[in-house]
């Protein structure tokens, strides 16, 4: 029912993968693999309404909180993880990282810490120390194929009085982790225990694979919290901007309206935004579910072809996302080379792991939110660079 195999050609509309890879990698002729936007054109149901929307051809100001925004939200939930939100708990914002950023200026002050699991998205640290807090790691370790949090250590940082945060990113990137009930439900009464604020980044929440679960924040939460997150991940809409979250405590969340609506003037939303998301959750879970298919075996591609090459490879797919979190330490290859040649010789863009903290030294993250045909060429020029490098 649904083409995810013809390439669409995204040059020369501004876009932050193809257009202006040279920003980050210093070539404007690489193949990318980058940031994590999908090369597909998103829903058909959400095309069609984006179109009868421009038909009616006035875009005045609007508001978030009307009954077919929240209705779909709340549909979504109830459909996706059989969880029952609370609709009064919904708060709008122009980005989740704006959303974060917000969080971050209300429950701490500058100088205190807010907790990350590490490896960590580069946008966590940015926002954390553009905010004037503290970068608190807490290592994920990497056990065979699985990633593991070190509860004793995460305590530590819960019980330091000057961490006033825990940013949680659910599910994890890059490392594609998902998090268990049994997981979130400690880290809950841990938070409780030693009065640490959650902000929970749930942006990847529909991207999960084979038995694993997303579980909600909503659903375990026991002290201050927020839920944070969009369709744009999922539907590949980032461009029409738009987010939405969910802020437990009624002092909480109007201070967090107070902010949005009478400091930054960003209450009046993106029209086509709402109409996107409210398309998407009321007529988009077929398509979601055919890419969802489309994604699994992209991921599968990626290890059947890695493993073929480099049997002491072993990478498996993660438990979520679209992004492959690839471990090449048992190669023995130098990270740091390695883009060199991928970038001057292979002439491909695959984000460096240690982008996202010191923990990622010896990964790259390869986005496969693409045509099959596009990751084939990529995948080809990953091992050929690995092959010179050895």
């Amino acid at each position: 029912m649904f083409d995810f195999s013809t390439p669409v050609d995204r040059h020369g509309t501004w876009c932050t993968q193809w257009d202006y890879v040279a920003d980050r990698f210093g070539a404007a002729d690489l193949l990318p693999f980058t940031i994590s936007d999908m090369d597909f054109a998103t829903a058909p149901c959400i095309l069609d309404a984006l179109h009868a929307r421009l038909e009616h051809g006035v875009l005045g100001y609007s508001r978030w909180k009307n009954d077919q925004f929240l209705a779909a939200v709340a549909h979504w939930y109830a459909s996706r993880f059989n969880s029952q939100i609370d609709i009064q708990q919904l708060v709008y914002g122009p980005s989740v990282i704006y959303m974060v950023a917000e969080m971050i200026r209300q429950w701490s002050a500058p100088g205190e810490g807010v907790i990350v699991h590490t490896p960590a998205y580069d946008a966590f640290y940015k926002t954390i120390e553009g905010n004037q807090r503290q970068v608190v790691a807490v290592p994920l370790q990497k056990i065979n194929n699985d990633w593991h949090c070190d509860f004793g250590q995460l305590e530590h940082a819960l019980a330091a009085p000057q961490n006033r945060i825990l940013l949680l990113c659910s599910p994890h990137n890059p490392s594609g982790k998902v998090w268990t009930h049994e997981e979130l439900t400690t880290m809950a009464a841990l938070c409780e225990k030693h009065n640490v604020a959650v902000i929970s980044d749930e942006i990847h929440m529909d991207m999960i694979w084979g038995d694993h679960q997303h579980i909600p924040w909503c659903d375990v939460a026991r002290s201050r919290w927020a839920l944070l997150t969009s369709g744009s991940k999922s539907f590949n809409i980032p461009a029409l901007t738009g987010a939405y979250g969910l802020i437990g405590d009624n002092t909480s969340r109007d201070a967090y309206l107070n902010a949005l609506k009478n400091r930054d003037a960003l209450s009046s939303p993106s029209v086509p935004a709402l109409v996107a998301h409210i398309a998407a959750y009321q007529q988009g879970a077929p398509w979601l579910d055919a890419l969802r298919q489309y994604l699994q075996a992209n991921l599968q591609y990626i290890a059947d072809a890695l493993n073929g090459a480099f049997p002491a490879l072993n990478w498996q797919p993660p438990q979520s996302t679209y992004l492959a979190w690839i471990d090449l330490a048992p190669l023995n290859v130098d990270v740091h080379a390695l883009q060199k040649v991928l970038i001057e010789q292979q002439k491909v863009a695959i984000m460096p792991g240690y982008t996202y903290g010191a923990e990622g030294e010896h990964f790259i993250r390869l986005n496969a939110g693409c045509p099959r045909s596009k990751l084939e060429q990529g995948v080809e020029r990953l091992i050929a660079g690995i092959h010179s490098l050895r």
